[in-house]
């Protein structure tokens, strides 16, 4: 998770720029698995910001998982549209 959570103006930055950005994550009937942690990890640590895609899920089950992929997955929930929710943290700087 960033040091300090996202202001607004860093929220709307990041939803701009995951306007972009194709769904490089899908959650479909298998749900929140180890290895979609796994790949969420390795895609935040190469982008930072990362747009995923629910397959079938209803609108408060979507909030639901998203809230749970930002505390496990050490990230920022930035906001989410429909079926898509995008996902950000900061690369650590290099010491």
């Amino acid at each position: 998770m960033p040091d300090l959570p996202l202001s607004g103006a860093q929220k709307s930055h990041l939803r701009g720029l995951g306007q972009r950005l194709a769904p490089a994550l899908k959650v479909g009937k298998g749900g929140l698995t180890a290895a979609f942690f796994a790949e969420l990890e390795r895609l935040l640590r190469a982008h930072e910001l990362v747009k995923l895609r629910f397959l079938g899920a209803e609108r408060a089950e979507r909030a639901a998982l998203c809230a749970r992929i930002a505390g496990e997955g050490r990230c920022a929930w930035v906001g989410s549209v429909g079926h898509t929710a995008l996902f950000y943290r900061q690369k650590p700087v290099p010491a």
